[in-house]
């Protein structure tokens, strides 16, 4: 029997969430869900001195708004907490006396000031079995002297001990076998006693197996660790039960290449984070998709495709179609492009499926932003009328305000082309027309019309063009009786009023 399928997202509460860790996040999540796993949310805190508060309230929100939700964290709980590193200090101290124990590990108390001087003098000096040798540390020193130290308080670090030229096989769900000599790797610190921590390193592994996860998926940035994890693994006795690794392609830059940064975002006018963040020593603001106006299930589909596909023409999922489909089979070993045109084509999409009135929900604190308060019913109306136009809730005010507000000037160009010297006359003559219909619904509105135009020979173009000039300000929007349909036939009698007034009988006259 398959032992049960186990994923986590641990990221570091050491500023905002990047999007490509949501990506990762959201890999997890299909995974777990596609074969009836656990989602587990682990807040790797270890290392105290990046900590940036409400950086975990941040991530915490993040997967609230995309309605991804976590099967264990620190918010919900679960068998197998606590789910934030700082609160297991006490399980990971017995592994490293484990380590140290086995002779698989040794202390080193090597100065900051010490490394550097051997980085001088060694070209890419690294701390592994060709140096250590000529390092302060447990393996160099008496005993006794390594005892001494350690009683007088003297700050060390634990490291981990490699082994050189072993090979070290890493088995990848999305790159198949990796193998790396261990003679590449250095003797990394895996404990400091300065605050009585470990690094990521041994926290990854020893919460990893205690969590029973089974399987690994994080960004291909971690890929060089997953042979050092393989070997501490191993050191601990754990190799039968090492979790199946999974390093997604990187997100890299719309333009050129490299990965994707916020300095790219800056530059290109687009967010990398998933919400707005406010910077708590600067102050500085970052922007983020959800303030930006994109939907959730928009940023779930867009970022399902950076790395994947599904084989198949489809490119519009449900969160439940992306589980059902999903597979490691189909990710990509190179990097994805983050196309930030495709973002917002997600977008539209999603707001074209959307239901008038969820949209008109959304749509109604900005116009009591604009001090404009209608029915729900007229702002779905007008939403479903306009929402094809647009890709963004926040753009629906600039292809609606006339709506909801009359002109107050009319564009100069339109007037010039189609305001023109028997303009006046005509709009007299359709405003005594609508004044005598008792049913204004769009559809009897332009069989009334079209049937005046016609029988007086009248030129469609210029009545229609100069009607829609008069009631919107300018030559666009949707279909002319949808508009009037919508803002009453008293308002359009108004509007057709003020536009003989103030555009004349001669266009010449207009005042701009």
């Amino acid at each position: 029997m398959l032992k049960k399928r186990r994923v986590r997202f641990a990221p570091s509460p050491t500023g905002p969430l990047h999007i490509g860790g949501v990506r990762t996040a959201l890999y997890n999540y299909l995974y777990a869900k596609q074969q009836g796993g656990d989602f587990i949310l682990r807040i790797e805190d270890t290392d105290s001195t990046r900590f940036v508060p409400g950086a975990e309230e941040y991530i915490q929100e993040t997967f609230d708004w995309l309605e991804l939700s976590f099967d264990e964290s620190p918010e919900k709980g679960g068998a197998y907490g606590p789910y934030r590193q700082s609160e297991r200090k006490e399980i990971y101290k017995k592994y490293v006396d484990y380590l140290l124990e086995k002779g698989a590990a040794y202390i080193a108390f090597d100065t900051p000031e010490e490394l550097d001087a051997k980085r001088s003098e060694i070209p890419n000096f690294q701390y592994d079995a060709s140096t250590r040798e000529g390092m302060r540390n447990s393996l160099t020193l008496p005993e006794s002297e390594t005892q001494s130290l350690i009683d007088n308080g003297t700050q060390y670090v634990v490291r981990i001990k490699v082994s050189p030229g072993v090979d070290i096989l890493v088995n990848d769900m999305i790159r198949g076998e990796v193998v790396i000599n261990s003679s590449v790797l250095d003797d990394k610190v895996i404990y400091k006693s300065a605050d009585e921590l470990p690094t990521y390193h041994l926290a990854n592994v020893v919460d990893d197996r205690l969590m029973e996860i089974t399987h690994v998926i994080r960004g291909e940035e971690w890929l060089p660790s997953a042979p050092l994890h393989v070997w501490l693994y191993k050191s601990l006795g754990w190799e039968e039960n090492m979790p199946q690794f999974a390093h997604l392609p990187l997100l890299l830059k719309p333009d050129g290449k490299g990965k994707l940064s916020k300095r790219d975002g800056d530059r290109l006018g687009f967010p990398v984070f998933p919400l707005e963040w406010t910077d708590p020593v600067s102050g500085e603001i970052s922007s983020g998709y959800r303030e930006t106006g994109y939907l959730p299930d928009a940023v779930i589909n867009f970022l399902a495709f950076l790395g994947w596909n599904p084989g198949t023409e489809q490119e519009i999922f449900s969160l439940d179609e992306l589980v059902q489909a999903f597979s490691f089979d189909r990710c990509s070993k190179s990097g994805a492009k983050f196309d930030v045109e495709k973002a917002k084509w997600y977008n539209h999409q999603y707001i074209l499926k959307m239901e008038d009135d969820k949209l008109a929900e959304l749509f109604e604190p900005i116009l009591v932003e604009k001090g404009i308060k209608v029915p729900r019913e007229k702002v779905a109306g007008v939403v479903s009328l306009v929402k094809d136009r647009i890709h963004f809730v926040n753009e629906l005010w600039d292809q609606s305000d006339y709506f909801f507000i009359a002109p107050e000037s009319y564009d100069e160009k339109t007037v010039r082309k189609r305001w023109k010297e028997d303009t006046p006359e005509h709009m007299r003559q359709l405003i005594g027309l609508i004044q005598q219909m008792n049913d204004f619904s769009a559809g009897n509105q332009e069989e009334i019309v079209m049937e005046w135009i016609q029988k007086n020979g009248l030129h469609t173009g210029n009545i229609m063009n100069a009607f829609r000039l008069a009631v919107v300000g300018e030559g666009k929007g949707p279909h002319m009786f949808n508009i009037t349909e919508i803002i009453g036939k008293e308002e359009t009698v108004e509007r057709l009023e003020r536009a003989i007034s103030l555009l004349g009988e001669n266009k010449e006259t207009f005042n701009h």
